[in-house]
């Protein structure tokens, strides 16, 4: 859990399955946490009780058995899950595994995944239960439901032996949205699904002792201490089933769809330390070294080159890369002109020049700025990042900072820019290892309301400027129909809204929003291109936030709804 400890998780929680206990005595066991630091908190609880029984029984590790009736997670079945809550309240409740209790074992079930679903009504209209007011909050309480429906129908054919894959083949087809997903039984198996399209990583290892599984590759080879080799990755609709003696075996629970991995998990949210995420954010970095170049007219003398922490320090490196490159090059190409015209003073000049880089911005706080809760966004923005002083030539130097996204803006505008301009360049340019990011996700990242995006809203001020404010209008009247006829998981009609204009045209708006009013030196945005991010991450090639394609009909529906919302002047989920 430590090694999948990215950033700034809100909530933690455990789950443990006892095998063979005395009739009576529980035997599946939660505790979850939302302290400040969750994670911390869980295991020095369990460290307390183990300390409380040493009391007690000074020499009980030695006796693992005894144990085990002493202490509630000394379990053989463990599940664990970090929560990341993009949306919704940041209370305990809503921090996974979900538990569902019964009086017969094999109908225990304790779940926890990495996901969002776009269907969680639907769901529990299909197995006739009325939600209360948390279920329809949580769509691990709808997928919770749907499973334990087919799990109780499987064991009542087979008692306390339920066929696990039965279960899942008939409970993983109604699910709309992109998953990874762990279980435990309380008969002691359990199972970690996931969706068709692939949408949401996932990996696994098994040796003798062990099966494991995790949403990362690193966190496994690190916690294990395996080769890449070792860990596998679980593919698109297949799931890793264990039953209760510890044998393990992949079943194709779904019928795989077109691989549509989530590219943003490369981008920003997994863990660096894998080492082909770790090569996919150099290339992304790379891609752009030739359009910062033509930005800056290749005028590496008075440039310097930054990141944004912490998530862009790997594309960043990349970029001066791609910098280093060229610089190479012309290094050459000077030297060979020279023919025999050269002193050693002036070869010594020329091959220790090098790409101006210093670490501008320094992130004093821990925090997601893209997706804290809105009210206090704006205020706690203006203190998460500080400058390096000294390091500029003012009014000389351009300086270039490369971001892993720019999603809202705000960060940029209300912090950074500002930050900056301090520093007195000649000129800022903002890089983004990401593209345009221009619609909502509905898959894990939750990023739901469209009028949030500052891309949307660059699209919004080009087409009032323009006198297209009417487009607004016509699309909104489409959805509206299709919403009338129950049809608008069909189409993203909101494509429509950036037809008229090119990607640059859409940054250079960009630029002038996240620019303060107050503000008079030049600000520049550039943004990777969706043909850059696939060359870079040819695995990963879910882009539906960047260019509309949804792999479900579900992200449909939650397009045009998030629009027919922003039209409302509802400031509320799409889904």
């Amino acid at each position: 859990m430590e090694k999948q400890h990215n950033r700034g998780q809100d909530g933690a929680g455990i789950a443990a399955v006892k095998l063979n206990v005395e009739n009576g005595s529980p035997f599946l066991h939660r505790m979850r946490s939302n302290a400040q630091q969750p994670i911390a908190d869980l295991f020095f609880k369990v460290g307390q009780e183990v300390a409380e029984l040493e009391k007690y029984q000074p020499d009980i590790k030695k006796h693992p058995a005894l144990m085990k009736g002493h202490l509630p997670f000394m379990g053989e079945l463990l599940l664990g899950h970090l929560r990341y809550g993009t949306q919704g309240k940041n209370n305990v409740e809503f921090c996974h595994p979900f538990i569902k209790r019964n009086v017969t074992p094999a109908q225990n079930l304790a779940l926890a995944g990495n996901f969002n679903l776009v269907n969680t009504e639907e769901l529990f209209d299909l197995i006739n239960i009325d939600p209360g007011e948390f279920q329809k909050q949580s769509d691990l309480a709808a997928m919770m439901e749907v499973v334990h429906h087919f799990l109780a129908k499987e064991d009542e054919k087979s008692p306390n032996n339920p066929d696990v894959s039965a279960v899942l083949k008939k409970a993983t087809p109604l699910f709309d949205g992109g998953y990874t997903v762990g279980g435990l039984l309380g008969n002691g198996h359990s199972f970690v699904l996931r969706d068709a399209h692939g949408i949401r990583p996932a990996y696994y290892y098994a040796n003798d002792e062990v099966v494991v599984a995790a949403s990362e590759r690193a966190a496994i080879r690190t916690a294990f201490n395996v080769g890449e080799n070792e860990v596998l990755e679980l593919m698109p609709g297949n799931a890793v089933i264990v039953d209760n003696d510890g044998n393990y075996r992949i079943e194709q629970v779904q019928e795989a769809k077109e691989r549509r991995a989530c590219s943003f998990e490369r981008i920003y949210f997994s863990r660096g330390s894998d080492e082909k995420i770790y090569r996919e954010r150099i290339a992304l970095g790379y891609h752009l070294s030739h359009r910062v170049l033509e930005n800056i007219d290749h005028d590496l003398k008075h440039t310097i080159f930054s990141y944004i922490p912490n998530t862009a320090e790997v594309a960043f490196y990349g970029l001066v890369k791609g910098m280093e490159d060229y610089l190479n090059q012309i290094k050459i190409q000077r030297i060979m002109s020279w023919g025999e015209d050269f002193s050693e003073e002036k070869l010594q000049e020329m091959i220790t020049r090098k790409i101006r880089q210093e670490k501008i911005a320094i992130k004093d706080v821990k925090l997601r700025t893209f997706i804290t809760e809105d009210a206090s966004r704006n205020e706690m923005v203006q203190h998460v990042y500080d400058i390096t002083y000294g390091t500029v030539q003012k009014g000389l130097d351009t300086l270039v900072v490369i971001d892993d996204s720019i999603v809202r803006g705000t960060t940029l505008k209300e912090s950074i820019i500002r930050m900056l301009s301090r520093l007195q360049p000649k000129k800022i340019i903002v890089v983004s290892s990401a593209p345009q990011i221009r619609y909502p996700d509905c898959y894990g990242i939750d990023m739901s309301k469209i009028g949030d995006f500052i891309a949307f809203r660059a699209a919004i001020e080009l087409l009032k400027e323009r006198g297209q404010e009417s487009v607004l209008n016509d699309i909104y009247e489409e959805c509206k129909e299709l919403q009338r006829t129950n049809q608008l998981h069909t189409e993203n009609l909101v494509k429509k809204v950036y037809n008229s204009f090119t990607p640059d045209e859409i940054s250079a708006k960009i630029a002038q929003l996240i620019t303060p009013s107050d503000l008079s030196l030049p600000v520049e945005v550039i943004y990777q291109t969706i043909e850059d991010l696939h060359d870079s991450c040819p695995t990963n090639t879910g882009d539906w936030y960047f260019t509309g394609n949804y792999p479900t009909p579900g992200g449909n529906r939650v397009v045009n709804k998030a629009f027919i919302n922003y039209m409302d002047g509802k400031n509320v989920r799409g889904y």
